[in-house]
């Protein structure tokens, strides 16, 4: 974490090693050679439910906007994914499918954060089961590795590009591997959980969207040998809300197979929630419409938008009920049902669902990066950071009296950190990747974990190594996402060594080759953990004391 860095042993010098033309940037033809090839009989590709025709740019297929569900409004809403309905045409695939059903309103309210992320939003709707897809070659009786990409944004916001760096374009490319990613229900469309209401109807209305998120596997292993790639090596991916929901699909009986390998960064699940709280909500529900149970499918006909502001309230009103918590917060998420996931802490079982499926975890230094857009917050001093972690720690509620210990710990780790260094660490602790880490090493496939330290020059220096940033890295896609790195060879070095053990984790389960230093598998005793900066190092729980020190 730049001068932070120090603390832990990292250098802080810039690595500016030969690498070789940028992602996006630059392409494996010359400037006047033609990389956009589309027409009647250009990119034709089957699936069970019929032909679908995309196009190939710089010698990669792209197939977008695939279906892989049936519309998921009317009827269908609160129900487990239906099939698509067959079609007999060669159906285009050559745009992005509706984002699922969310609350747009001001999405790009903040000018600095829509520069900076330039997020991609097309059009919003329940018809919202799509998948995209990235190819070397299809038909051509290939076994490629396979990535699925789950996007971030919690359970309530997002879509399979929201980002440019979720492009599958250059890890294709340069692993000979294929890459998808899915939209799927989210929110209250996707995790009302009615059963307690609605019956056994509604039994599974909980957790409709994430088995929107099985049902893409599905269609994973039933289709992507006609795009190229193996269904017997498929990676699961996700980052923020998208590393909750690749941990809880590992943890799901129904994706037993579907799964062999599961990367969460910057976000990651243990337990699913509560079904008492589900419940509640449910009902709470059904009295913000003033209907009865016997009435309970009038929720099925009424606009999307609507649906989600009547849901919006009732959580509200259960929350208000009940402001001492017991257990009353949570939202719109995945349900311990005992059925469809598991109740209880995930990968308890050393035969477990996901016994045999190796995971590798990282977050980042700074997921809470407060001054981004408040420079002063770069002048507070000690005095006044420990203040305000008293009051508020990035997310989270504050510290109360016990903020002067945890930053003075913190500073013990990080001795060269800055006030608003060390403000930004403590918000970003790594206490749910090590609980994920534990709970994971107790079965026999191995663990990888990783810190993400990297610091773009951009913003004065003010974005540190945040939120989201690392994902372009991963996908060899620092010249793609040029607000985020700001391009050139610093961030290419460090993405060439992350996307190399990323391709070769897909193949084998183990990271180790691709150009970082060898890389120990994790174990609770030495909590051993690869930091990923200009000078990448394997290091032994290199924020143990720190952490420890924080509220249990």
């Amino acid at each position: 974490m730049g001068a932070g860095a120090a603390g832990i042993g990292l250098a802080s010098g810039i690595s500016l090693g030969a690498s070789k033309p940028g992602p996006g940037a630059a392409s494996p033809h010359d400037a006047e050679d033609q990389v956009l090839f589309i027409g009647d009989d250009t990119a034709i590709a089957d699936t069970v439910y019929g032909k679908v025709q995309g196009f190939i740019l710089r010698d990669i297929f792209q197939f977008r906007g695939i279906p892989y569900g049936a519309d998921t409004s009317g009827k269908n809403r609160f129900m487990p994914p239906q099939k698509p309905e067959p079609w007999s045409d060669v159906r285009p695939a050559v745009w992005w499918g509706n984002s699922a059903p969310q609350d747009m309103e001001n999405r790009y309210g903040n000018p600095w954060y829509s520069f900076a992320d330039h997020w991609n939003y097309d059009d919003v709707s329940e018809d919202c089961l799509r998948l995209n897809v990235w190819t070397p070659a299809i038909a051509d009786g290939g076994k490629r590795p396979v990535m699925v990409w789950y996007h971030g944004g919690g359970y309530r916001n997002g879509n399979a590009i929201e980002q440019d760096g979720y492009m599958g374009e250059n890890l294709s490319r340069k692993g000979d591997v294929v890459f998808v990613s899915i939209n799927h229900r989210l929110g209250p469309i996707g995790f009302s959980d009615l059963s307690g209401v609605g019956g056994d109807a509604f039994k599974d209305s909980g957790n409709v969207g994430a088995l929107d998120m099985v049902a893409a596997l599905e269609w994973v292993k039933q289709n992507i040998a006609n795009f190229g790639g193996d269904p017997g090596n498929v990676t699961i991916m996700g980052q923020s809300g998208g590393g909750s929901k690749v941990c809880t699909l590992a943890a799901m009986p129904a994706a037993r197979g579907l799964v062999h390998k599961v990367v969460p960064l910057s976000g990651s699940s243990t337990s699913a929630l509560d079904q008492e709280y589900s419940r509640k909500l449910g009902a709470y529900i059904l009295k913000e419409a003033g209907l009865q149970p016997s009435e309970i499918g009038k929720l099925q006909e009424m606009p999307w938008k609507d649906y989600l502001e009547l849901a919006g309230r009732a959580q509200d009103a259960m929350e208000k009920e009940n402001p001492e918590g017991g257990g009353f917060r949570g939202g719109f998420r995945p349900v311990a049902d005992g059925v469809n996931i598991p109740k209880g802490t995930f990968y308890s079982e050393a035969g477990g669902v996901s016994s045999d499926v190796p995971m590798l975890i990282c977050s980042t230094f700074h997921e809470w990066g407060m001054s981004r857009t408040n420079p002063e917050l770069e002048q507070i001093d000690e005095a006044g950071a420990k203040k305000m972690m008293s009051d508020r720690t990035g997310f989270r509620g504050g510290l109360g009296d016990k903020a002067p210990e945890v930053y003075d710990a913190y500073a013990r780790v990080f001795p060269a950190a800055k006030p608003i260094e060390i403000m930004c660490l403590v918000a970003s602790n790594r206490k749910s990747v090590v609980e994920t880490a534990n709970a994971k090493s107790g079965q026999p496939a191995p663990v990888y974990v990783a810190w993400f330290g990297w610091e773009p020059p951009l913003f004065n220096n003010r974005m540190r190594a945040f939120h989201c940033l690392d994902i372009c890295f991963w996908f060899n896609n620092t010249d793609l996402m040029l607000t985020h790195t700001g391009g050139g060879s610093r961030p290419r070095a460090l993405s060439e060594k992350m996307s190399g053990a990323l391709l070769n984790f897909m193949r084998t389960g183990n990271p180790n080759g691709g150009g970082l230093p060898e890389w120990a598998a994790y174990s609770p005793e030495k909590g051993e953990t690869m930091i990923l900066d200009d000078q990448c190092e394997l290091r032994n729980d290199p924020d143990r004391e720190a952490r420890e020190a924080l509220p249990s």
